[in-house]
């Protein structure tokens, strides 16, 4: 009996990775869907949601690149951002209301500094009620905007690596390195509740997803820009992608 030859796939230039700087105010689902309308493209996804308020890398997956979405999702990621003391909000971050103030205790950058380090490691987060999480069925953020308030298990995450950049009270900058799955703003809002005045993530910036780095990215804008014909030049090839991932 003679052996079939095994068939090759064949990728097309626009079956790859996208390394997109994903502007503030817009969802990763704003800008799939605007990648995909813009360039007349089947199948676009991300690897990994950022908040609207948040900036920075966005890995999108194009074609047949779509399959490799729940392997890259799982990267660890890195971050730079804003923690604003002493202001709670009901989202964690600066585009939620005001629930809370107050006063922001005098701090030394060592007192702060022990009190991040707190946070290495394993550490188990409450997702937020604002978040796509899903509880029976339905993401808590439909229930929040009912007034819901339902009780949501603790998850466990890892911090790899929590450093405060520069501190100008009631501000603190902050990088850290996380595993998937990670809520930073919670992170801020629980590094709040430790201080004993409150807090929330005035800003976050996202500066690595695995192996793909920020500096590789183009803005949404420069993206849109340019002829679908054009566009292969910043796509990183699917068996390229692949040799980055962990194995």
């Amino acid at each position: 009996m003679d052996r079939k030859e095994p068939t090759m796939i064949e990728f097309t230039p626009y079956d790859g990775i996208l390394l997109v700087d994903k502007p503030s105010g817009w969802t990763s689902h704003d800008v799939v869907a605007k990648v995909r309308a813009h360039f007349g493209l089947k199948k676009v996804g991300h690897c990994g949601t950022l908040d609207p308020m948040a900036t920075g890398l966005l890995v999108l997956v194009l074609g047949r690149a779509t399959r490799l979405s729940e392997k890259l999702t799982s990267d660890d990621k890195s971050y730079e951002g804003t923690i604003l003391l002493g202001v709670t909000t009901n989202t964690e971050d600066a585009d939620g209301e005001t629930v809370e103030t107050k006063p922001v205790p005098p701090l030394t950058e060592a007192e702060l500094v022990a009190v991040l380090d707190k946070f290495k490691g394993d550490i188990y987060q409450t997702p937020p009620m604002i978040s796509a999480v899903k509880y029976q069925g339905r993401p808590l953020y439909k229930l929040a905007r009912k007034g819901i308030v339902v009780e949501r298990e603790p998850r466990l995450v890892h911090i790899y690596d929590l450093r405060m950049l520069a501190m100008e009270l009631p501000r603190v900058n902050f990088r850290m390195v996380c595993s998937k799955g990670t809520y930073v703003r919670t992170l801020a809002a629980d590094i709040g509740i430790a201080l004993g005045c409150g807090a929330h993530l005035a800003g976050l910036r996202r500066t690595a997803a695995g192996k793909f780095k920020l500096e590789d990215a183009h803005t949404l804008e420069q993206i849109l820009a340019q002829p679908k014909a054009a566009l292969p030049q910043w796509i990183m090839p699917i068996l390229e992608a692949a040799r980055l991932m962990k194995p």
